[in-house]
Protein backbone atom coordinates (compact mmCIF):
# COMPACT_ATOMS: atom_id res chain seq x y z
CA UNK A 1 0.00 0.00 0.00
CA UNK A 2 1.65 3.17 -1.22
CA UNK A 3 1.82 6.15 1.32
CA UNK A 4 -0.92 8.27 -0.09
CA UNK A 5 -3.02 5.17 0.51
CA UNK A 6 -1.78 4.85 4.26
CA UNK A 7 -2.27 8.70 4.36
CA UNK A 8 -5.82 8.52 3.06
CA UNK A 9 -7.20 5.42 5.60
CA UNK A 10 -5.57 7.15 8.60
CA UNK A 11 -7.89 10.36 7.55
CA UNK A 12 -10.59 7.97 7.05
CA UNK A 13 -10.20 7.12 10.58
CA UNK A 14 -9.91 10.33 12.07
CA UNK A 15 -13.14 10.98 10.12
CA UNK A 16 -15.23 8.38 12.48
CA UNK A 17 -13.38 9.64 15.45
CA UNK A 18 -14.97 13.28 14.57
CA UNK A 19 -18.08 11.74 14.25
CA UNK A 20 -17.98 10.15 17.49
CA UNK A 21 -16.90 13.09 19.07
CA UNK A 22 -19.72 15.03 17.32
CA UNK A 23 -22.62 13.05 18.68
CA UNK A 24 -21.55 13.51 22.24
CA UNK A 25 -21.02 17.00 21.71
CA UNK A 26 -24.67 17.17 20.52
CA UNK A 27 -25.51 14.94 23.91
CA UNK A 28 -23.58 17.65 26.32
CA UNK A 29 -25.09 20.10 24.30
CA UNK A 30 -28.58 18.80 24.76
CA UNK A 31 -27.51 18.51 28.78
CA UNK A 32 -25.92 21.88 29.11
CA UNK A 33 -28.09 24.08 26.82
CA UNK A 34 -25.68 25.68 25.15
CA UNK A 35 -26.07 25.61 21.91
CA UNK A 36 -23.36 23.14 19.52
CA UNK A 37 -24.27 24.78 16.33
CA UNK A 38 -23.09 26.81 13.43
CA UNK A 39 -24.59 30.70 12.84
CA UNK A 40 -26.15 31.28 10.06
CA UNK A 41 -24.64 33.97 8.01
CA UNK A 42 -27.99 35.14 6.27
CA UNK A 43 -30.18 34.91 9.87
CA UNK A 44 -26.91 37.21 11.12
CA UNK A 45 -27.29 39.69 8.48
CA UNK A 46 -31.02 39.82 8.43
CA UNK A 47 -31.03 40.18 12.13
CA UNK A 48 -28.51 43.04 12.77
CA UNK A 49 -30.07 44.65 9.28
CA UNK A 50 -26.44 44.70 8.06
CA UNK A 51 -25.49 45.47 4.40
CA UNK A 52 -22.18 47.70 3.73
CA UNK A 53 -19.60 45.53 2.80
CA UNK A 54 -15.58 46.30 2.15
CA UNK A 55 -12.74 43.37 0.83
CA UNK A 56 -10.10 42.73 3.16
CA UNK A 57 -8.19 40.54 0.82
CA UNK A 58 -6.06 37.84 1.84
CA UNK A 59 -5.12 37.55 5.76
CA UNK A 60 -4.34 34.75 8.25
CA UNK A 61 -7.73 34.36 10.56
CA UNK A 62 -7.65 32.18 13.73
CA UNK A 63 -9.90 29.22 13.57
CA UNK A 64 -11.75 29.63 16.57
CA UNK A 65 -12.96 32.77 15.68
CA UNK A 66 -15.03 30.79 12.91
CA UNK A 67 -18.75 30.32 14.39
CA UNK A 68 -21.29 30.01 11.01
CA UNK A 69 -21.35 29.26 7.72
CA UNK A 70 -23.11 30.88 4.61
CA UNK A 71 -24.79 27.64 3.75
CA UNK A 72 -23.13 24.47 5.51
CA UNK A 73 -24.06 25.53 9.74
CA UNK A 74 -26.37 22.57 9.48
CA UNK A 75 -23.49 20.10 8.11
CA UNK A 76 -21.09 20.63 10.99
CA UNK A 77 -21.06 21.55 14.97
CA UNK A 78 -19.97 24.83 16.46
CA UNK A 79 -16.35 23.31 16.73
CA UNK A 80 -16.27 22.17 13.03
CA UNK A 81 -16.53 18.42 13.68
CA UNK A 82 -18.55 16.68 11.04
CA UNK A 83 -22.42 15.98 11.88
CA UNK A 84 -22.79 13.43 8.41
CA UNK A 85 -21.16 10.37 7.20
CA UNK A 86 -21.88 11.79 3.46
CA UNK A 87 -18.58 13.85 3.90
CA UNK A 88 -16.10 10.78 5.10
CA UNK A 89 -14.56 11.08 1.56
CA UNK A 90 -14.38 14.60 0.89
CA UNK A 91 -13.51 15.04 4.38
CA UNK A 92 -10.85 12.43 4.12
CA UNK A 93 -9.39 13.98 1.13
CA UNK A 94 -8.72 17.28 2.38
CA UNK A 95 -6.96 15.68 5.54
CA UNK A 96 -4.85 13.81 3.42
CA UNK A 97 -3.48 16.94 1.37
CA UNK A 98 -2.87 18.70 5.03
CA UNK A 99 -0.93 15.63 6.65
CA UNK A 100 0.93 16.02 2.82
CA UNK A 101 1.97 19.30 2.39
CA UNK A 102 0.33 20.50 5.47
CA UNK A 103 -2.60 22.39 3.52
CA UNK A 104 0.23 25.08 1.48
CA UNK A 105 -1.20 24.40 -1.30
CA UNK A 106 -4.77 24.10 -0.74
CA UNK A 107 -6.65 27.81 -1.57
CA UNK A 108 -7.55 29.98 0.34
CA UNK A 109 -10.94 29.88 2.20
CA UNK A 110 -13.60 32.39 1.71
CA UNK A 111 -14.92 33.87 5.01
CA UNK A 112 -16.88 37.23 5.72
CA UNK A 113 -15.46 38.75 8.59
CA UNK A 114 -18.89 40.30 11.28
CA UNK A 115 -17.13 42.31 14.24
CA UNK A 116 -14.54 39.45 15.55
CA UNK A 117 -15.84 36.60 14.31
CA UNK A 118 -16.26 34.64 10.81
CA UNK A 119 -18.45 32.76 8.82
CA UNK A 120 -17.43 30.43 6.12
CA UNK A 121 -18.68 30.97 2.47
CA UNK A 122 -16.45 28.36 0.69
CA UNK A 123 -13.90 25.89 2.62
CA UNK A 124 -16.01 24.58 5.31
CA UNK A 125 -13.99 21.32 5.43
CA UNK A 126 -10.50 22.92 5.41
CA UNK A 127 -11.73 24.57 8.45
CA UNK A 128 -12.89 21.09 9.89
CA UNK A 129 -9.65 19.42 9.14
CA UNK A 130 -7.64 22.20 10.14
CA UNK A 131 -9.46 23.15 13.56
CA UNK A 132 -9.29 18.93 14.50
CA UNK A 133 -5.44 18.87 13.37
CA UNK A 134 -4.88 21.82 16.27
CA UNK A 135 -3.98 24.57 13.15
CA UNK A 136 -4.55 28.00 14.88
CA UNK A 137 -4.72 30.01 12.20
CA UNK A 138 -6.17 29.51 8.38
CA UNK A 139 -5.63 32.08 5.18
CA UNK A 140 -8.41 33.51 3.90
CA UNK A 141 -10.24 35.86 1.76
CA UNK A 142 -12.01 38.14 3.98
CA UNK A 143 -14.78 40.24 3.14
CA UNK A 144 -15.81 42.62 6.12
CA UNK A 145 -19.42 43.78 6.70
CA UNK A 146 -19.66 46.78 8.72
CA UNK A 147 -21.72 46.59 12.27
CA UNK A 148 -21.68 48.64 15.28
CA UNK A 149 -23.13 45.56 17.17
CA UNK A 150 -20.07 43.92 18.48
CA UNK A 151 -20.14 40.00 17.80
CA UNK A 152 -17.18 37.91 19.45
CA UNK A 153 -16.63 34.24 19.33
CA UNK A 154 -18.15 33.20 21.92
CA UNK A 155 -21.68 34.41 20.82
CA UNK A 156 -24.30 31.65 20.86
CA UNK A 157 -27.64 31.40 18.50
CA UNK A 158 -29.90 32.79 21.57
CA UNK A 159 -27.73 35.99 21.97
CA UNK A 160 -29.06 36.93 18.43
CA UNK A 161 -32.07 38.06 19.89
CA UNK A 162 -30.04 40.64 21.96
CA UNK A 163 -27.68 41.42 19.38
CA UNK A 164 -30.82 42.07 17.08
CA UNK A 165 -32.72 44.47 19.73
CA UNK A 166 -29.09 46.23 20.15
CA UNK A 167 -28.96 47.17 16.51
CA UNK A 168 -32.37 48.20 16.29
CA UNK A 169 -31.44 50.39 18.92
CA UNK A 170 -28.55 51.86 17.55
CA UNK A 171 -30.42 52.89 14.51
CA UNK A 172 -33.09 54.37 16.52
CA UNK A 173 -30.66 56.75 18.68
CA UNK A 174 -28.10 57.01 15.96
CA UNK A 175 -25.46 56.65 18.67
CA UNK A 176 -22.76 55.56 17.24
CA UNK A 177 -22.47 58.28 14.97
CA UNK A 178 -23.30 60.61 17.87
CA UNK A 179 -20.57 59.15 20.42
CA UNK A 180 -18.07 56.30 18.23
CA UNK A 181 -16.97 53.31 20.29
CA UNK A 182 -20.06 53.36 22.42
CA UNK A 183 -20.72 49.94 23.99
CA UNK A 184 -23.90 49.66 25.49
CA UNK A 185 -24.06 45.75 25.42
CA UNK A 186 -26.47 43.90 27.20
CA UNK A 187 -27.40 40.14 27.59
CA UNK A 188 -30.83 39.56 28.40
CA UNK A 189 -33.69 40.40 26.14
CA UNK A 190 -36.25 42.83 25.91
CA UNK A 191 -33.89 45.63 28.18
CA UNK A 192 -33.22 48.25 25.10
CA UNK A 193 -36.83 49.22 25.69
CA UNK A 194 -36.18 50.47 29.30
CA UNK A 195 -33.15 52.29 27.59
CA UNK A 196 -35.50 53.90 25.45
CA UNK A 197 -37.97 54.79 27.98
CA UNK A 198 -35.39 56.35 30.40
CA UNK A 199 -34.77 58.70 26.99
CA UNK A 200 -38.00 59.77 26.69
CA UNK A 201 -38.57 60.57 30.59
CA UNK A 202 -35.19 62.30 30.11
CA UNK A 203 -36.82 64.47 27.16
CA UNK A 204 -39.71 65.31 28.96
CA UNK A 205 -37.82 66.11 31.86
CA UNK A 206 -35.37 68.39 29.92
CA UNK A 207 -38.56 69.88 28.56
CA UNK A 208 -39.87 70.86 31.18
CA UNK A 209 -36.86 72.60 32.67
CA UNK A 210 -35.64 74.46 29.22
CA UNK A 211 -39.53 75.27 28.66
CA UNK A 212 -38.92 74.71 25.19
CA UNK A 213 -39.34 71.79 22.81
CA UNK A 214 -36.32 69.11 23.18
CA UNK A 215 -35.54 67.14 19.90
CA UNK A 216 -34.96 62.95 20.21
CA UNK A 217 -31.60 63.81 18.98
CA UNK A 218 -30.78 65.92 22.04
CA UNK A 219 -32.48 63.77 24.69
CA UNK A 220 -30.39 61.06 23.54
CA UNK A 221 -26.95 62.69 23.75
CA UNK A 222 -27.72 64.19 27.45
CA UNK A 223 -29.11 60.94 28.58
CA UNK A 224 -25.47 59.51 27.17
CA UNK A 225 -23.73 62.39 28.88
CA UNK A 226 -25.94 63.04 32.14
CA UNK A 227 -27.72 60.17 33.38
CA UNK A 228 -26.04 56.86 31.49
CA UNK A 229 -21.85 57.82 31.54
CA UNK A 230 -21.93 58.69 35.52
CA UNK A 231 -23.24 55.84 36.63
CA UNK A 232 -21.42 53.27 34.19
CA UNK A 233 -18.35 55.10 35.37
CA UNK A 234 -18.87 54.51 38.81
CA UNK A 235 -19.65 50.84 37.99
CA UNK A 236 -16.36 50.64 36.12
CA UNK A 237 -14.72 52.72 39.18
CA UNK A 238 -15.77 50.73 41.76
CA UNK A 239 -15.17 47.52 40.20
CA UNK A 240 -18.36 46.12 39.70
CA UNK A 241 -17.90 43.94 36.80
CA UNK A 242 -15.37 41.72 39.39
CA UNK A 243 -18.21 40.58 40.75
CA UNK A 244 -20.55 39.77 38.09
CA UNK A 245 -18.12 38.49 35.52
CA UNK A 246 -21.05 37.04 32.66
CA UNK A 247 -22.82 40.67 32.84
CA UNK A 248 -21.97 43.98 30.76
CA UNK A 249 -21.81 47.06 32.38
CA UNK A 250 -25.02 48.30 30.58
CA UNK A 251 -26.36 44.93 32.65
CA UNK A 252 -25.12 46.38 35.43
CA UNK A 253 -26.72 50.11 34.99
CA UNK A 254 -30.14 49.18 34.42
CA UNK A 255 -29.59 46.98 37.60
CA UNK A 256 -28.22 49.73 39.49
CA UNK A 257 -30.79 52.07 38.03
CA UNK A 258 -33.78 50.04 39.00
CA UNK A 259 -32.10 49.84 42.33
CA UNK A 260 -31.30 53.18 43.41
CA UNK A 261 -34.97 54.14 42.02
CA UNK A 262 -35.98 51.74 44.26
CA UNK A 263 -33.96 53.61 47.32
CA UNK A 264 -35.17 56.66 46.55
CA UNK A 265 -38.58 55.93 46.47
CA UNK A 266 -38.20 53.76 49.64
CA UNK A 267 -35.90 56.51 51.77
CA UNK A 268 -37.32 59.26 50.54
CA UNK A 269 -33.54 60.67 49.69
CA UNK A 270 -31.68 61.42 46.49
CA UNK A 271 -29.00 58.46 46.47
CA UNK A 272 -25.94 59.43 44.46
CA UNK A 273 -25.03 56.90 41.63
CA UNK A 274 -21.57 55.81 43.10
CA UNK A 275 -23.35 55.13 46.49
CA UNK A 276 -26.25 53.12 44.87
CA UNK A 277 -23.66 51.13 43.11
CA UNK A 278 -21.78 50.25 46.68
CA UNK A 279 -24.84 49.40 48.18
CA UNK A 280 -25.77 46.99 45.64
CA UNK A 281 -22.53 45.49 45.50
CA UNK A 282 -22.73 44.77 48.92
CA UNK A 283 -26.37 43.37 48.96
CA UNK A 284 -25.21 40.73 46.00
CA UNK A 285 -21.36 39.94 47.20
CA UNK A 286 -20.30 38.63 50.38
CA UNK A 287 -16.60 39.39 48.42
CA UNK A 288 -17.70 42.78 47.99
CA UNK A 289 -18.92 43.54 51.08
CA UNK A 290 -15.65 42.45 53.08
CA UNK A 291 -13.75 44.83 50.17
CA UNK A 292 -16.02 47.88 50.89
CA UNK A 293 -15.00 48.14 54.95
CA UNK A 294 -11.77 47.05 54.68
CA UNK A 295 -9.59 49.10 55.87
CA UNK A 296 -8.08 52.06 53.76
CA UNK A 297 -10.43 51.61 50.88
CA UNK A 298 -13.26 54.37 52.06
CA UNK A 299 -10.02 56.67 51.36
CA UNK A 300 -8.98 55.11 48.04
CA UNK A 301 -12.64 55.72 46.58
CA UNK A 302 -13.25 59.17 47.94
CA UNK A 303 -9.71 61.04 47.27
CA UNK A 304 -10.12 62.24 43.61
CA UNK A 305 -13.14 64.24 45.26
CA UNK A 306 -10.96 64.82 47.87
CA UNK A 307 -9.05 67.42 45.73
CA UNK A 308 -12.17 68.17 43.20
CA UNK A 309 -15.17 68.06 45.45
CA UNK A 310 -16.02 67.89 48.68
CA UNK A 311 -15.84 64.37 51.23
CA UNK A 312 -18.94 64.61 52.99
CA UNK A 313 -21.82 65.34 50.67
CA UNK A 314 -24.66 63.29 52.37
CA UNK A 315 -24.42 62.67 55.95
CA UNK A 316 -26.49 60.09 58.10
CA UNK A 317 -28.16 61.40 61.54
CA UNK A 318 -29.75 58.55 63.34
CA UNK A 319 -32.09 60.11 66.17
CA UNK A 320 -34.22 58.35 68.71
CA UNK A 321 -36.32 61.40 70.03
CA UNK A 322 -34.34 61.98 72.96
CA UNK A 323 -32.99 65.34 74.14
CA UNK A 324 -29.84 64.87 73.78
CA UNK A 325 -30.17 63.25 70.11
CA UNK A 326 -30.97 66.24 69.05
CA UNK A 327 -26.96 67.17 69.83
CA UNK A 328 -26.13 65.32 66.86
CA UNK A 329 -28.35 66.87 64.29
CA UNK A 330 -27.12 70.59 65.73
CA UNK A 331 -23.76 69.48 64.82
CA UNK A 332 -24.75 67.84 61.55
CA UNK A 333 -26.26 70.72 60.18
CA UNK A 334 -23.01 72.78 61.13
CA UNK A 335 -20.70 70.33 58.92
CA UNK A 336 -23.42 69.88 55.90
CA UNK A 337 -23.07 74.37 56.09
CA UNK A 338 -19.28 73.61 55.39
CA UNK A 339 -19.53 71.11 53.20
CA UNK A 340 -22.76 72.03 51.52
CA UNK A 341 -24.23 69.24 52.59
CA UNK A 342 -27.58 67.02 52.32
CA UNK A 343 -28.95 65.33 55.85
CA UNK A 344 -30.48 62.26 55.87
CA UNK A 345 -31.73 61.71 59.15
CA UNK A 346 -33.12 57.99 60.50
CA UNK A 347 -35.11 57.07 63.12
CA UNK A 348 -35.42 53.33 63.92
CA UNK A 349 -38.78 52.21 65.15
CA UNK A 350 -38.88 48.93 67.40
CA UNK A 351 -41.52 46.87 64.78
CA UNK A 352 -43.04 48.01 61.31
CA UNK A 353 -46.88 48.90 63.46
CA UNK A 354 -44.62 52.15 65.13
CA UNK A 355 -43.69 53.65 61.57
CA UNK A 356 -46.22 55.72 61.90
CA UNK A 357 -46.63 56.09 65.41
CA UNK A 358 -47.44 60.09 67.04
CA UNK A 359 -43.95 59.90 68.12
CA UNK A 360 -41.89 58.55 64.57
CA UNK A 361 -44.14 61.32 63.03
CA UNK A 362 -43.35 64.21 65.76
CA UNK A 363 -39.51 63.21 65.34
CA UNK A 364 -39.70 63.28 61.49
CA UNK A 365 -42.12 66.94 61.55
CA UNK A 366 -39.08 68.45 63.66
CA UNK A 367 -36.59 66.96 61.44
CA UNK A 368 -37.13 68.42 58.43
CA UNK A 369 -38.13 71.38 59.74
CA UNK A 370 -35.46 72.43 61.84
CA UNK A 371 -33.29 71.63 58.21
CA UNK A 372 -35.79 73.67 56.27
CA UNK A 373 -35.33 76.33 59.21
CA UNK A 374 -31.14 76.85 58.20
CA UNK A 375 -32.09 76.34 54.63
CA UNK A 376 -30.04 72.81 54.68
CA UNK A 377 -31.39 70.00 52.15
CA UNK A 378 -32.71 67.37 54.40
CA UNK A 379 -35.25 64.78 54.96
CA UNK A 380 -36.32 62.09 57.46
CA UNK A 381 -37.07 58.44 56.63
CA UNK A 382 -38.92 56.07 59.13
CA UNK A 383 -37.62 52.55 58.97
CA UNK A 384 -37.92 49.62 61.95
CA UNK A 385 -35.79 46.20 62.28
CA UNK A 386 -32.58 46.26 64.48
CA UNK A 387 -30.81 49.81 64.87
CA UNK A 388 -27.15 48.80 64.49
CA UNK A 389 -28.01 46.99 61.36
CA UNK A 390 -30.37 49.52 59.80
CA UNK A 391 -27.65 52.43 60.13
CA UNK A 392 -24.41 50.42 59.19
CA UNK A 393 -26.47 49.76 55.43
CA UNK A 394 -27.66 53.13 55.53
CA UNK A 395 -24.33 54.65 55.87
CA UNK A 396 -23.07 53.43 52.91
CA UNK A 397 -25.55 55.56 50.96
CA UNK A 398 -23.81 58.29 52.60
CA UNK A 399 -20.69 59.86 53.38
CA UNK A 400 -20.29 60.66 56.85
CA UNK A 401 -22.24 59.53 60.38
CA UNK A 402 -23.09 61.95 62.53
CA UNK A 403 -24.06 60.04 65.95
CA UNK A 404 -25.02 61.56 69.79
CA UNK A 405 -22.65 59.26 72.32
CA UNK A 406 -25.76 58.36 74.98
CA UNK A 407 -24.53 55.10 76.22
CA UNK A 408 -20.16 54.77 75.17
CA UNK A 409 -18.83 51.09 75.42
CA UNK A 410 -18.01 49.89 78.88
CA UNK A 411 -15.38 48.81 80.48
CA UNK A 412 -14.49 44.77 79.93
CA UNK A 413 -16.22 42.39 78.70
CA UNK A 414 -19.54 44.48 78.55
CA UNK A 415 -17.85 46.53 75.65
CA UNK A 416 -19.10 43.97 73.46
CA UNK A 417 -22.43 44.67 73.69
CA UNK A 418 -22.69 48.29 72.94
CA UNK A 419 -24.17 49.40 69.76
CA UNK A 420 -22.25 51.89 69.12
CA UNK A 421 -19.25 49.91 69.39
CA UNK A 422 -20.34 47.73 66.50
CA UNK A 423 -21.48 50.39 64.45
CA UNK A 424 -17.78 51.44 64.74
CA UNK A 425 -16.12 48.11 63.96
CA UNK A 426 -18.68 47.51 61.02
CA UNK A 427 -19.76 51.02 59.54
CA UNK A 428 -17.46 51.38 55.96
CA UNK A 429 -17.75 54.99 56.69
CA UNK A 430 -16.71 57.50 59.42
CA UNK A 431 -18.34 58.72 62.36
CA UNK A 432 -18.30 61.85 64.12
CA UNK A 433 -19.59 60.99 67.45
CA UNK A 434 -20.86 63.78 69.35
CA UNK A 435 -20.64 63.73 73.28
CA UNK A 436 -22.54 67.03 74.35
CA UNK A 437 -22.76 69.90 72.66
CA UNK A 438 -21.95 70.56 69.09
CA UNK A 439 -18.42 72.11 68.71
CA UNK A 440 -17.51 74.67 66.37
CA UNK A 441 -14.54 72.12 64.73
CA UNK A 442 -11.86 74.86 64.22
CA UNK A 443 -9.17 73.53 66.20
CA UNK A 444 -8.42 69.50 65.93
CA UNK A 445 -5.96 66.99 67.38
CA UNK A 446 -5.20 63.89 65.31
CA UNK A 447 -4.33 61.20 66.84
CA UNK A 448 -1.68 59.09 65.09
CA UNK A 449 0.40 56.15 65.46
CA UNK A 450 1.02 55.45 61.52
CA UNK A 451 -1.74 52.40 61.42
CA UNK A 452 -3.61 51.97 58.29
CA UNK A 453 -7.38 53.42 60.50
CA UNK A 454 -4.94 56.47 61.68
CA UNK A 455 -3.62 57.14 58.21
CA UNK A 456 -7.61 57.54 57.20
CA UNK A 457 -7.91 59.83 60.09
CA UNK A 458 -4.81 62.03 58.49
CA UNK A 459 -5.99 61.66 55.19
CA UNK A 460 -9.41 63.77 56.63
CA UNK A 461 -7.53 65.73 59.30
CA UNK A 462 -5.83 67.04 56.37
CA UNK A 463 -9.06 67.77 54.63
CA UNK A 464 -10.20 69.68 57.36
CA UNK A 465 -7.25 72.11 57.23
CA UNK A 466 -7.44 72.52 53.76
CA UNK A 467 -11.25 73.14 53.48
CA UNK A 468 -12.07 74.13 56.66
CA UNK A 469 -9.10 76.21 57.66
CA UNK A 470 -9.40 74.02 61.16
CA UNK A 471 -6.45 74.38 63.29
CA UNK A 472 -4.53 71.13 63.62
CA UNK A 473 -1.72 69.67 65.99
CA UNK A 474 -0.50 65.98 65.22
CA UNK A 475 -0.31 64.00 68.54
CA UNK A 476 1.29 60.42 68.72
CA UNK A 477 1.82 58.60 72.14
CA UNK A 478 5.60 56.36 72.55
CA UNK A 479 4.87 53.97 74.75
CA UNK A 480 8.52 53.32 76.31
CA UNK A 481 11.07 52.61 74.01
CA UNK A 482 9.33 52.23 70.97
CA UNK A 483 10.06 55.10 68.73
CA UNK A 484 7.37 56.27 66.07
CA UNK A 485 10.02 58.05 63.53
CA UNK A 486 8.50 56.34 60.56
CA UNK A 487 5.09 57.43 61.22
CA UNK A 488 6.00 60.97 62.33
CA UNK A 489 8.10 61.07 58.61
CA UNK A 490 4.77 60.12 56.82
CA UNK A 491 2.23 62.48 58.78
CA UNK A 492 5.08 65.01 58.52
CA UNK A 493 5.29 64.50 54.54
CA UNK A 494 1.77 64.30 53.78
CA UNK A 495 0.91 67.47 55.67
CA UNK A 496 3.80 69.26 53.63
CA UNK A 497 2.63 68.07 50.20
CA UNK A 498 -1.10 69.53 51.28
CA UNK A 499 0.79 72.69 52.54
CA UNK A 500 -0.75 72.45 55.48
CA UNK A 501 0.41 73.75 58.79
CA UNK A 502 0.38 71.86 61.86
CA UNK A 503 2.31 71.52 65.41
CA UNK A 504 3.41 68.08 66.38
CA UNK A 505 3.45 66.75 69.85
CA UNK A 506 5.49 63.55 71.15
CA UNK A 507 4.58 62.16 74.13
CA UNK A 508 5.67 59.13 76.18
CA UNK A 509 2.99 56.52 78.08
CA UNK A 510 0.35 54.20 77.80
CA UNK A 511 -2.46 55.30 75.05
CA UNK A 512 -4.84 55.47 77.71
CA UNK A 513 -2.88 58.51 78.31
CA UNK A 514 -4.92 60.05 75.08
CA UNK A 515 -8.37 61.29 77.17
CA UNK A 516 -6.22 63.02 79.91
CA UNK A 517 -4.07 64.95 77.52
CA UNK A 518 -6.79 65.94 75.33
CA UNK A 519 -8.70 67.47 78.79
CA UNK A 520 -5.26 68.66 79.75
CA UNK A 521 -4.86 70.88 76.25
CA UNK A 522 -8.66 71.69 76.72
CA UNK A 523 -7.89 73.61 80.07
CA UNK A 524 -5.04 75.73 78.45
CA UNK A 525 -4.81 78.15 75.62
CA UNK A 526 -5.21 75.42 73.24
CA UNK A 527 -9.32 74.80 73.37
CA UNK A 528 -9.12 72.04 70.97
CA UNK A 529 -13.00 71.09 69.86
CA UNK A 530 -12.37 67.68 67.90
CA UNK A 531 -10.04 64.58 68.22
CA UNK A 532 -9.77 62.69 65.29
CA UNK A 533 -8.47 58.76 65.50
CA UNK A 534 -8.61 55.63 63.78
CA UNK A 535 -11.07 52.85 64.90
CA UNK A 536 -10.61 49.39 66.83
CA UNK A 537 -7.74 47.78 66.00
CA UNK A 538 -6.76 44.28 67.26
CA UNK A 539 -9.50 41.72 67.97
CA UNK A 540 -11.88 41.82 70.37
CA UNK A 541 -10.34 39.55 72.56
CA UNK A 542 -7.39 42.27 72.82
CA UNK A 543 -9.58 44.98 73.30
CA UNK A 544 -10.98 43.52 76.41
CA UNK A 545 -7.90 42.81 77.93
CA UNK A 546 -5.69 45.71 77.10
CA UNK A 547 -8.24 48.43 76.70
CA UNK A 548 -9.45 50.33 73.67
CA UNK A 549 -8.40 53.79 73.37
CA UNK A 550 -11.76 54.64 71.24
CA UNK A 551 -13.51 53.17 74.16
CA UNK A 552 -11.63 55.06 76.83
CA UNK A 553 -12.02 58.52 74.05
CA UNK A 554 -16.02 58.00 74.00
CA UNK A 555 -16.37 57.63 77.73
CA UNK A 556 -13.82 60.66 78.93
CA UNK A 557 -13.60 63.10 75.81
CA UNK A 558 -15.59 66.26 75.83
CA UNK A 559 -15.24 67.10 72.59
CA UNK A 560 -16.52 65.46 69.46
CA UNK A 561 -14.61 62.50 67.97
CA UNK A 562 -14.32 61.58 63.96
CA UNK A 563 -13.38 57.85 64.10
CA UNK A 564 -11.96 56.40 60.90
CA UNK A 565 -12.12 53.02 60.15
Amino acid sequence: MSAKSLKYQNALKNFREARQRAALQEVLARLTGKSDELLSYDLVVQKLQLSARTERGVQAIPVDAIVGSVDRYSDFTRTFLPRHDNDRERWARVQTVFSTDGGVNLPAIDVYKIGDVYFVSDGNHRVSVARQQGIQYIEANVIEVQTDVPLTPDIQPDDLIVKAEYAEFLKQTRLTELRPNVDLSLTVPGQYQKLNEQIEIHRYLMQQNQGNKVSYQQAVEDWYDQVYTPLATAIHDHGLLRWFPNRTATDLYLWVSEHREGLEKELGWTVRPEAAVTDLAVKESTRAESQVISSGSWRKARTPDRYTDQLFMDILVPLNGTPTSWQALEQAILVAHREGARLHGLYIAASDALKNSPEALTIQTRFNERCAADGIAGSLTIEAGNITQRICERALLTDLIVLNVAHPPAAGLQSLSSGLRTIIARSARPLLTVPALPSRLDHAILAFDGSPKSKEALFVAAYLAERWKTALTVLSIQQGSKQLPSALDYAHEYLELHEVQTEFEVVDGPMDILPRLIDECQSEECHFDLVLMGGYSGSPLKQIVAGSTVNWMLREAHCPLFICH
